[in-house]
């Protein structure tokens, strides 16, 4: 109605009122509008380039928010964030640092702290530390740590880096400016991290000082009675406290936790009735759980029901296949493990190659087992052949070299 209102005054020369229609279609999900829009426009600004981006990288679409990137006549640090952002959003997060290195190097654009808030998590997601730490630096240096999101970002990528005391500092910096996110955010990191006394006695704190919890809090919450000992008991208290006294109903990940704290301990069957007993269809996640604890526990008969499932939800995934193959395989279950590899082999589902990452130079070098790929590949297993003939000339508890001491 508007848009025909525009019309009917002749308003279809109005730069800025065009590219409030651009922004409005994008912003609702429209992007075909705002795209035919934008295609009928004889004028185009910087705004109304970055509404039809901002548009397409909302609806996931990010080979066409980088194509009209690409075709900008000129770019602000607007246009630059939505990308970083984008990819971030998509899990795209190698692209996204990609991006923001390359945001460094152009003249008269500055990151500004949205553009931090952006691309930290892609650190944090990556575990690049170092490009982290130095995109930290900047953020201090221009004054933009004052922003909550930028610090809950530094926040996030200590904690999922390992690095928790650094995390902790952090924290503490925060002070009363602390809101939910950074709570959740530092009890997780504790939780996955494997200090799960910490992490739940900062889950008492929180709810010491007043501060209402929320479902990530107990994913996190629930998850550190897992990585504490397997505090089951604690785990069902805080599990059912959820509703009966925060009015939060547990969801799937929260089950997912439940079934995976449960199976760890050795408490298949209840992890098993659990399953069987929830308010919703377990997904592949929950189910996963179940396996996993089946994989501790040597547990033949429940984790050949829970692979059922799992085939019927991600027939391609293989891992699944071989967790049951390696139960099969320590219950002396062999022609179980016989009829796995036939299965996988005539369903052409293939174990992918486990990889590392490792950051170094201020770059993310990815690795499989022999890989040869990697442009300083000679160096790297010439350096590694050292390595292990050092290793192999250790005598007596000390071996001393000129260059280095193992003891």
């Amino acid at each position: 109605m508007l848009h025909s209102d525009f019309i009917k005054h002749g308003c279809q020369c109005d730069i800025f009122a065009l590219t409030a229609l651009v922004d409005m279609y994008a912003k609702t999900g429209s992007v075909g509008l705002a795209r035919r829009q934008f295609d009928e426009m004889k004028v185009r600004d910087v705004p109304t380039w970055n509404s039809l981006i901002a548009g397409y990288v909302k609806s996931g679409d990010m080979e066409e928010a980088l194509y009209l990137f690409s075709k900008m006549p000129s770019r602000n640090v607007i246009s630059w964030t939505s990308i970083i952002s984008g990819y971030a959003q998509n899990g795209q997060y190698g692209d996204a640092l990609a991006m923001y290195r390359q945001l460094e190097k152009e003249n008269g654009v500055r990151p500004n702290q949205v553009t931090i808030a952006s691309v930290l998590p892609a650190c944090a997601n990556l575990g690049a530390l170092e490009a982290g730490q130095k995109i930290e630096a900047y953020a201090r240096e221009n004054g933009f740590i004052k922003n909550m999101f930028v610090c809950n970002a530094v926040l996030e990528l200590y904690s999922k880096c390992g690095k928790l005391e650094t995390a902790m500092k952090v924290f503490v910096e925060m002070g009363q400016r602390r809101n939910l996110c950074s709570w959740n955010t530092m009890i997780m990191g504790l939780a996955i991290h494997g200090k799960g006394n910490e992490a739940l006695s900062l889950f008492n704190q929180m709810l010491e000082e007043g501060i209402s919890p929320d479902d990530v809090t107990f994913v996190g919450a629930i998850m550190a009675c897992t990585h504490a000992g397997g505090m089951v008991a604690r785990g069902w208290d805080i599990f059912k406290s959820m509703e009966r006294k925060f009015h939060i109903a547990p969801k799937l990940e929260h089950y997912g936790c439940m079934v995976d704290l449960l199976g760890r301990a050795g408490y298949l069957e209840e992890a098993y009735d659990l399953i069987q007993n929830m308010p919703m269809k377990p997904d592949s996640v929950v189910w996963g759980a179940l396996l996993g604890g089946c994989s501790f526990h040597y547990n033949v008969e429940l984790a050949e029901k829970a692979a059922n499932f799992l085939s019927e939800l991600e027939p391609w995934n293989p891992g699944n296949y071989v967790i049951l193959s390696n139960i099969y395989a320590r219950a002396g279950r062999w022609d179980g493990v016989v009829h796995l590899r036939k299965l996988m082999k005539g369903s052409h589902i293939r174990k992918a190659a486990g990889y590392s990452f490792i950051e170094g130079g201020g770059r993310i070098h990815k690795f499989i087992v022999e890989d040869k790929s990697h442009p300083s590949s000679n160096e790297v297993y010439a350096l590694l052949d050292e390595i292990i003939a050092k290793c192999r000339s250790y005598v007596n508890g000390i071996y001393i070299d000129s260059d280095f001491v193992i003891e």
